[in-house]
């Protein structure tokens, strides 16, 4: 199915007007095994956030995500298989992370691993995008909610 058609199928059954729209439609992770279990994460609701660094969306130029943006969350194939509502934004420096708010993600038993985990991925981001991580830099962490799921 494409992203389009989904998005109408959502919109349909949400009762939402035809002109709505999504602020992207991705996947989260790195490579295909990771945004995979990311997607079984989300889908089973255990994953309920997502944390991104903020520095990234400067480089790329690109809108952070609001509170109730929605968004279509692929398998790593771009396949849609659910819409998510962003429900609570919060920016707080890499090294401030507690693991209170980083279990939300479902991804990690404890606060090391999950720094462990998104310092690989923000310091790859960063080679990518011209950056580079560092322990203080912010955080955007997202806090969603799975509005739709056919």
């Amino acid at each position: 199915m494409t992203i389009d058609i989904f998005w109408q199928n959502f919109l349909a059954q949400a009762n939402l007007p035809k002109d709505t729209t999504y602020y992207e439609s991705s996947y989260f992770g790195v490579d295909g095994d990771m945004a995979d279990s990311l997607l079984a994460l989300v889908l089973s609701g255990q994953k309920r956030a997502t944390a991104s660094c903020l520095r990234a969306y400067e480089a790329e130029g690109s809108k952070q995500p609001q509170i109730g943006d929605y968004s279509i969350i692929t398998d790593w194939h771009g396949t849609p298989h659910c819409v998510i509502q962003t429900t609570d934004i919060t920016i707080i420096p890499f090294n401030e992370m507690t693991y209170d708010i980083a279990k939300r993600e479902g991804e990690d038993d404890c606060l090391e691993t999950w720094l462990d985990n998104h310092r690989y991925c923000f310091t790859l981001e960063g080679q990518e995008l011209g950056f580079e991580f560092t322990e203080d830099m912010l955080v955007l962490f997202e806090d969603f909610q799975v509005v739709y799921q056919p």
